[in-house]
């Protein structure tokens, strides 16, 4: 590696290159002496910083840098000294493209959806991760051999939980049933959607799972959003723009609740990728904005719903008794077929993980498990 290691300086310091076996990156001196990984500057238990960021001088300059085997020397004109591994240079670095990194996009003819074992999920910590990493990936996995009693899920959750509660309580029953309040109990078809996009924060992952699917009907739809809002960017990048920058609100109301927020069919990154989808016709209110956005709204909308309701992008599936679907709830749209229940019982609960927590217990797996680094833009 330091074979095709160069390192420049800037004339005034400020600024560092540094080539590395071909491509090069142009690196802030404050940046480099604040993100300095050294016991002087990160306390060596928890990773925190140790130094007031915020204080260092706006002059600060690099007044030396060299190659030092497999790591960058570097000395501060404020007297400090470190040594950056080449490989945490190399796994900062910028990403670009449509897609938020380490993502894989499929479409209706995907050939397989990741898949996981219940009891070996449960049991062994390599087979979590790769449920884990699964699941990153393409945003949903259908995991087998889930115990079919009312809280059968539990012990996976309790593996990468907690489980988050709402005002439905824990794991709730999705069935229908007698004076409906919310139109997931009832049997009729479902569009595709994003669940709860009225709570602060919305939940992460939906935990489905099958007890009973005796029903004639009553499919599941799954659908990659960010496929989705990749194809409408480029089939129609004012489409793309008008989601991207009108906010909806979306409220849920009930005898006992509340629940209102807002945010765009389709969320940015700050670095310009498609990070987040929502869409529930179900809850969203617009506002009366003017009356030439709001055209551009609904067109735009109108193109969007197309997407996600075409075969092109459409993955049909039936649960059998003991599947579990485990879906990314800033990805996928999901919905299902209407159902009759006279062919029989549709009985399947539900339940929702937070992002934070699914994050962490992938990323410490994959860092002990595998003993290295972690790359943050990975989290």
């Amino acid at each position: 590696m330091t074979a095709s290691a160069k390192v420049t300086l800037s004339a005034d310091g400020k600024r560092l290159t540094l080539d590395l076996d071909g491509r090069s990156r142009e690196l802030a001196a404050l940046w480099l002496r604040e993100r300095a990984p050294d016991a002087e500057t990160l306390d060596p238990g928890t990773g925190q910083r140790l130094i007031e960021a915020a204080e260092l001088p706006l002059d600060l300059a690099v007044e030396h840098a060299e190659m030092d085997g497999d790591a960058l020397a570097l000395r501060f004109s404020d007297g400090h000294a470190t040594r950056f591994p080449l490989a945490t240079l190399e796994a900062g670095g910028a990403h670009h493209g449509d897609i938020v990194p380490g993502r894989t996009l499929w479409e209706a003819d995907v050939t397989a959806l990741p898949h996981a074992d219940f009891a070996a999920a449960v049991a062994d910590d390599t087979a979590l991760l790769g449920m884990l990493e699964g699941l990153h990936r393409h945003g949903v996995v259908m995991v087998s051999g889930v115990p079919t009693d009312e809280h059968g899920m539990q012990a996976l959750i309790d593996r990468v939980g907690p489980l988050r509660r709402t005002n439905w309580g824990g794991i709730a029953d999705v069935r229908s049933v007698a004076n409906a309040y919310d139109l997931t109990m009832t049997q009729r078809g479902l569009e595709p959607h994003t669940d709860n996009p009225y709570r602060d924060p919305i939940p992460g992952y939906i935990w489905l799972h099958c007890l009973t699917n005796a029903a004639d009907g009553g499919d599941s739809t799954l659908v990659d959003g960010y496929r989705a809002a990749q194809m409408l960017r480029e089939r129609d990048p004012a489409a793309f723009d008008c989601l991207t920058r009108v906010s909806p609100r979306f409220h849920y109301r009930d005898e006992d609740t509340w629940l209102e927020s807002e945010g765009p069919l389709i969320e940015l990154d700050g670095q310009g990728r498609i990070s987040r989808v929502r869409f529930n016709n179900r809850t969203e209110r617009v506002d009366a904005l003017p009356a030439d956005e709001l055209e551009r709204y609904y067109a735009a909308r109108h193109a969007f719903y197309a997407l996600i309701t075409s075969d092109e992008l459409t993955v049909n599936l039936k649960l059998d008794p003991g599947q579990m679907l485990i879906m990314d709830n800033y990805r996928l749209f999901h919905g299902r077929r209407a159902f009759e229940l006279a062919g029989g019982v549709r009985h399947l609960r539900q339940g929702y993980v937070d992002r934070d927590s699914t994050a962490s217990r992938r990323l410490t797996l994959r860092h002990r498990l595998s003993d290295v680094a972690i790359p943050e833009e990975v989290a």
